[in-house]
């Protein structure tokens, strides 16, 4: 692939991000400077006003909340914002410099540099959200070639490696932050979408807070939320006690907050009756993509699990009960989507091992927009909604349709563009909006032709023809205020790249003060003032700038804080 573009394949996720590569015919993941493929989604400022992204960020949610942000792309394409420090960042900013750091990654892996990329994105994305998407690629220094499904991505990456038959199956992808269900028929090298649906805002991280508001219903006051410190403590107790209960079907926790105190003890059935809200959210999607892909459960071939939420226990029971048979988890449900998307940068790359492959897709909602009806008695009755494209439509797709005035004297027809399923339009999302003027006339001697065309990142245009002029307006959906303009992104992106980012050789050695330090909130008495030595210690090897004794000791240093954690007990060994 000598003299061709490198193209990276990117999971921009929820709670964790991957970046991998097409090479060597076949989909490689790239480490980062910790060692780790998975790098979590969250970005912060340390003392010095230097960025930090990924663990050593995640470490100081604890200790820094008002510091260090996450879950940030449940917001994505919305004018919600967070604050670090002294300054307001939006979900696309945050996310660009989530981006950045994999870029990074990518680029010290492949020793050269990395321009382009593939970005996954849940099947379920509105045009916003995707949009946003796309802006924060453009501001971490990225062309974005093509936003992948990602189910779509883990069916690629299962399909790659299975025998070119004839097959039907269906991709669940819980994350962190999203709940994605798509099924895929694959036929003589070709594969193909035949229907998507999903839920954005179910996911991992709402499993883990049902056990959180477990210690408000055991002691600790509803007061405590306004603590973010507290808040985010819990968050990461909560965390581990899914993951115990995943692991050993028990776990129990104390927290306390000022002089209030909360025992927790859950086991497996217990979490499962207390998820049963959730888990009920699955089905859904579930029976109206096998609606509409007019498919029995009986009839899929196999069912693949991706997602790291899919690991829990209750929802892989949930899996094999829906369909009546174990889930295929041969790959990493964490690594499947960046690998999808690695498989789709050699396809864009047109790299020989792929030359068979072809790739379809759908348009997981219906795209429409706002019309009058005429009841009984020439009662004009506004906010219905008229579908132009249907969800699981095929994509590329182009369809258009005419729409006429409501009077004669009308010199101006609005085009609202909605995206959704509900009869009436005040149910669904609104997108955007074009205006095109007419000519007053008889109501019906004119009209517009209205097109709509959606593309295969699931990005749509409007256009509106005034079919007795021919004059054609084309919409830019900008939805509402949530839209950064060209002029915005430019200001926003010079902003970013004027902050102090850590060398990538750096972080690993802010990661384990950042660990140490959370530590050391968490810890009291002899344990604590000795976490406070190593820190001082570390710190100070540091300032020396010796590289063989900074790289002897946080061998020791790490291995320290390992024991901490695991057995609650310090070793006296490194500081001393």
């Amino acid at each position: 692939m000598t003299g061709k573009t490198m193209i990276v394949g990117i999971d921009l996720g929820t709670t964790n991000s991957l970046v991998a590569v097409w090479k060597d015919g076949g989909p490689r993941l790239v480490p980062n400077p910790l060692g780790s493929f998975l790098t979590p989604s969250c970005v912060g400022f340390d003392a010095d006003g230097h960025v930090l992204v990924g663990e050593a960020a995640r470490e100081r949610l604890q200790t820094h909340p008002h510091l260090t942000a996450a879950l940030f792309k449940r917001y994505m394409g919305s004018t919600r914002t967070m604050r670090l420090g002294d300054r307001d960042f939006r979900p696309e900013e945050l996310s660009a410099l989530v981006l950045r750091a994999l870029k990074a990654d990518a680029e010290a892996f492949l020793g050269e540099e990395v321009t382009e990329a593939i970005i996954t994105v849940p099947a379920y994305f509105s045009d916003a959200q995707r949009k946003a998407t796309r802006v924060s690629g453009e501001l971490a220094g990225l062309k974005v070639e093509r936003l992948l499904n990602e189910p779509t991505a883990a069916a690629l990456a299962y399909g790659i490696h299975e025998a070119q038959r004839e097959t039907q199956f269906l991709v669940f992808d819980l994350g962190g932050g999203t709940f994605d269900v798509s099924i895929l028929e694959m036929f003589e090298g070709v594969m193909e979408v035949r229907a998507s649906a999903g839920d954005n805002m179910l996911g991992g991280e709402d499993f883990a807070v049902l056990i959180a508001d477990l210690a408000f219903a055991n002691g600790i006051p509803e007061a405590a939320r306004s603590d973010a410190g507290f808040m985010q403590r819990l968050a990461a107790r909560a965390e581990t006690a899914k993951r115990q209960l995943g692991a050993t079907g028990k776990t129990s926790f104390e927290v306390s907050w000022q002089n209030d105190q909360a025992v927790i003890e859950l086991d497996a059935a217990a979490f499962e009756k207390l998820a049963e809200p959730l888990l009920n959210r699955l089905w859904r999607p579930i029976e109206r993509a096998l609606r509409d892909a007019r498919i029995r459960a009986a009839d899929l071939d196999n069912v693949v699990l991706a997602g790291g939420a899919t690991r829990m226990p209750m929802v892989r029971s949930l899996a094999t009960r829906m369909f009546g048979r174990f889930p295929a988890v041969g790959l990493n449900p964490d690594e499947v989507v960046a690998l999808g998307a690695a498989v789709q940068a050699g396809l864009k790359m047109k790299d020989k091992a792929l030359d068979e492959t072809v790739m379809t897709d759908v348009c997981p909602y219906t795209l429409g927009t706002e019309i009058v009806r005429t009841l009984d008695k020439n009662v004009a009755m506004e906010g219905y909604y008229a579908p132009i494209i249907e969800r699981n439509t095929v994509v590329p797709v182009s369809r258009v349709q005419r729409f006429f005035p409501v009077h004669a004297e009308q010199r101006e027809i609005l085009i609202a563009v909605y995206q959704g399923e509900s009869r009436m339009v005040r149910d669904n999302i609104r997108l955007g909006e074009v205006k095109a003027p007419i000519e007053p006339g008889p109501a019906h001697a004119g009209g517009v032709d209205v097109r709509f065309t959606y593309d295969v990142n699931g990005l749509l245009e409007v256009e509106v023809t005034v079919v007795a002029t021919n004059e054609t307006r084309r919409l830019v959906i900008e939805s509402g205020q949530a839209h950064m303009s060209a002029a915005e992104i430019a200001r926003r992106l010079e902003a970013l790249s004027a902050l102090k980012i850590h060398p990538r050789d750096t972080l690993e050695n802010r990661t384990l003060l950042a660990r140490a330090e959370r530590l050391y909130e968490q810890l009291l008495g002899t344990p604590r003032d000795h976490v406070g030595q190593m820190i001082l210690r570390f710190e100070q090897l540091l300032a020396t700038q010796d590289a063989r004794l900074i790289a002897r000791d946080a061998a020791q240093f790490r291995d320290a804080l390992k024991a901490i954690e695991a057995e609650g007990h310090f070793t006296p060994d490194y500081a001393d």
